[in-house]
């Protein structure tokens, strides 16, 4: 009887003991499934993260290098900025005339006094409606320019020129464009309408005689 016993508890332990086992290698297998659909998350997330950031910088390549896009806060800043505008492009103009620019250069400049001159006069009525007094000069940053182009001469005076006026009218024409976009004074956005051709012709100008000099 003894012997029939033990023989019985024996099969019992072992019985018990392969159950156990059994059930710890599932929760392995479990744990490990787990744990492998976990770390599939977190690698899948730089990858996300990473076509975001191209998308993002994908953006900002597309952004116009060569001056701000966004709208004045207002349409005094705007009309001030106008003002200041055609004060630069005139001025620079002025100088370059001085310095005996010739050729292409010469042609342009004097197209640019006669335009940016016009430009203003057709400004100041609109600006004296909206009580707002219109600057008669460059900007600081356009004092400083002139500065640097005074020390010139010949072509590479004329360079420099053309140059700047590239530069001067992409920022113009961006600018106009948003600003007429946001703005609801008819009186500006019919400014605009009329002038923004004119700047466009102008860069387009620029553009194609300042890369053959």
């Amino acid at each position: 009887m003894k012997r029939i016993f033990l023989s019985l508890a024996a099969a019992t332990l072992l019985l018990t003991t392969a159950c156990s086992n059994e059930r710890k290698a599932d929760e392995m297998v479990n744990g490990e499934s787990v744990a492998g659909a976990d770390t599939m998350g977190v690698a899948s997330e730089p990858s996300m993260n990473g076509d975001t950031a191209m998308n993002a910088a994908g953006g900002a390549a597309m952004a116009d290098p060569n001056g701000p896009t966004a709208p004045h806060k207002d349409d005094p800043e705007f009309m001030k900025s106008a003002a200041h505008s055609d004060q630069n492009e005139i001025q620079l103009s002025k100088l370059a005339l001085d310095k005996g620019v010739t050729g292409m250069a010469k042609e342009h400049a004097n197209q640019m006094i006669t335009d940016h001159t016009k430009s203003t006069a057709e400004l100041k009525p609109i600006a004296q409606k909206k009580n707002v007094t219109l600057p008669t000069d460059m900007d600081a940053e356009h004092k400083a320019i002139a500065a640097e182009m005074q020390k010139l001469s010949g072509a590479d005076l004329e360079k420099r020129y053309m140059e700047q006026m590239t530069l001067d009218h992409q920022k113009t024409a961006n600018t106009m464009a948003a600003h007429k976009a946001m703005t609801q004074d008819a009186d500006l956005q019919g400014f605009i309408s009329k002038t923004l051709p004119v700047v466009e012709s102008h860069l387009s100008m620029f553009k194609q005689h300042s890369g053959s000099m």
